[in-house]
């Protein structure tokens, strides 16, 4: 079994909900919701992994990023 090595501290993204998900896809609220957003102007902080990432990606229209 191989040895899993410890992640590194890697950078944080800083995301800013900008648009209200209500009048587009429910998968996009969704998404929303996991990323810990509830309201337009709320950021939170998220490691910069390709998850977030794709994440990110799929609510680009409704968020704002930032390092």
């Amino acid at each position: 079994m191989a040895k899993k090595s410890a992640k590194p501290a890697g950078r944080k993204l800083k995301i800013t909900l900008r648009v209200s998900p209500i009048g587009f896809n429910r998968k996009q609220g969704i998404v929303v919701e996991s990323m810990g957003l509830r309201r337009i102007g709320h950021t939170v902080e998220l490691s910069d992994t390709p998850e977030t990432r794709g994440m990110i990606h799929k609510v680009r229209h409704l968020v704002e990023v930032g390092e």
